[in-house]
């Protein structure tokens, strides 16, 4: 698993550590372990020219003291570029002794020098250390003139972190290096895994310095090799209402396919049994497509219910689907809630008339969660304001529903109701992923793992990763409909059990 800590406890454990140390000792350990990365790069890569950005204090410090090591470690065409009042001293010193020329650059100039903008418009490679974890967000002057003089057939190495980008991972910012590397030094931190910052960290390379941490982390990722533990695998003596049953509210006349693609991707999943409640139509194309479903209530486990019901004045074009809900709503049965069923939840919960008492997952996408927000706060949020703010968004509407709360994006959040455990977040589907239907096979593998005994967070972390991996898995490189998606469970949940 993957663990991003919190900046302040970052900084608290890196001084630990550095007291018990040589001066210098904890850079040149960051500085070897960043040399050794971009080295790779470079000559994986069959790079010419490598420019080398420092900027003022230890993430300046390790980019010189990096190139240096890389200048005197090959036949590498290596410049460095100081965009800062004060270099580190250290770093500076090391730099020249390598017999590398540091052209330095006032960072408050808005116009790079002639001979800055040709080495930068020729590089190659490009190494980021203008600013770590205690700049701001956001570039100006030469720093920002530098970020937009690279050009986009360069691979760009960030330093700990994209110069300009939230070390904290809370915004996304306007003016800041894109990367497509980040060696991260010593420990995660939020600024790689919140979907606000991930856009512009690329790739995550994380390089051992030395520091232990003790704190808890902020955010967490699961990664395959966290699957199997966690997974629900069947034992010898299981029939299929121990593996799990789950019932599915889904589909209508206007979207009968919701139904089928939550019901085959809850099966691909490995449930015990689903039972489907919904239109006739619908309930054909189920049956047609998965003979293994069974209509009609009965004995469940947990219930999924929304995907592919529109809501209009609190009404669906299904009567029997509101009460349903209701039901499922009034139940002890853990949820899966998700499109029109949203909306409900929201307004019953403001009007007081109806709460969530189950182990419950919402699974909103932004335009649903704010939606959601509106109705329960009161106040207008908008789609854009969730995107800008996803894990601050998600929070909220976990505490005001007491729900886990599963935010679908390019990165998906995963928001508990109590503020002290980590929030999680997944990013492994391809773009590719966005299309229709995709939610509604997300929704059937998160209520099949519920019905089998995972708590929320777990079944929509869990369900996160498998249906993105899926989605990789279904056509790599290419793109995929939702049918291939729930197809592609079962195949990508073996692999990963190592079957």
């Amino acid at each position: 698993m993957l663990r991003a800590y919190a900046v302040p406890d970052v900084r608290a454990a890196e001084d630990a550590v550095r007291a018990g140390l040589a001066d210098g000792e904890l850079m040149r350990r960051a500085a070897h372990g960043l040399a050794e990365v971009v080295a790779a790069r470079h000559d994986a890569r069959g790079s010419g020219r490598l420019v080398v950005l420092a900027g003022p204090g230890d993430n300046g410090g390790d980019a010189l003291h990096a190139a240096a090591l890389l200048a005197g470690g090959g036949d590498r065409d290596v410049h460095v570029v100081g965009i800062a009042g004060q270099l580190h001293a250290g770093g500076l010193e090391a730099a020249r002794a390598a017999g590398l020329t540091v052209h330095d650059v006032a960072p408050d100039t808005a116009e790079l020098p002639t001979t800055v903008q040709q080495l930068l418009s020729t590089a190659d490679l490009v190494v980021d250390g203008l600013l770590g974890i205690g700049g701001r967000p956001g570039l100006r002057g030469a720093m920002r003139a530098a970020a937009e003089a690279v050009p986009g057939t360069a691979y760009v190495v960030a330093v700990d972190l994209p110069s300009g980008a939230d070390p904290d991972g809370g915004a996304a910012a306007e003016h800041c290096v894109v990367a497509d590397e980040t060696v991260a030094l010593g420990m995660l931190k939020p600024v790689h895994l919140l979907p606000p910052t991930a856009a512009v960290v690329g790739a995550v390379t994380l390089v051992d310095i030395g520091v232990t941490m003790r704190a808890t982390p902020v955010v967490e990722r699961l990664e395959a090799a966290d699957v199997a533990e966690r997974w629900p695998v069947p034992g010898a003596g299981d029939d299929k209402y121990r593996r799990g049953v789950l019932g599915v509210i889904a589909g209508s006349a206007e979207y009968p396919g919701a139904a089928v693609l939550c019901t085959t991707a809850a099966l691909e999943t490995g449930v015990g049994m689903v039972r489907y409640l919904g239109p006739g139509r619908a309930e054909d194309l189920v049956l047609a497509a998965c003979p293994e479903v069974v209509p009609g209530e009965g004995r469940i486990q947990a219930m999924v219910m929304g995907p592919g019901v529109p809501l209009r004045d609190g009404e669906t074009s299904d009567r029997r689907q509101v009460q349903w809900f209701r039901q499922a709503l009034a139940s002890d049965t853990p949820l899966v809630v998700d499109a029109g069923a949203l909306q409900l939840l929201a307004h019953w919960q403001r009007t007081g008339h109806l709460r969530c008492e189950a182990p419950t997952l919402l699974t909103p996408h932004a335009g649903e969660l704010a939606t959601m927000l509106t109705e329960l706060g009161g106040r207008p949020v908008d789609r854009e304001q969730v995107e800008a703010e996803p894990v601050r968004h998600a929070r909220r509407a976990a505490r005001a529903t007491g729900a886990s709360v599963l935010l679908k994006g390019a990165t998906t959040v995963v928001a508990d109701p109590d503020p002290g455990v980590p929030v999680r977040t997944q990013a492994d589907a391809p773009p590719w992923l966005a299309t229709a239907g995709a939610g509604d096979v997300l929704a059937g593998i998160c209520g099949a793992l519920l019905a089998a005994g995972l708590p929320p967070r777990e079944a929509g972390s869990v369900g996160a990763l498998v249906h993105g991996l899926a989605a990789a898995h279904a056509n790599p490189g290419g793109p995929v409909r939702a049918t291939s998606v729930a197809g592609a469970v079962a195949p990508v949940v073996a692999r990963l059990l190592g079957g």
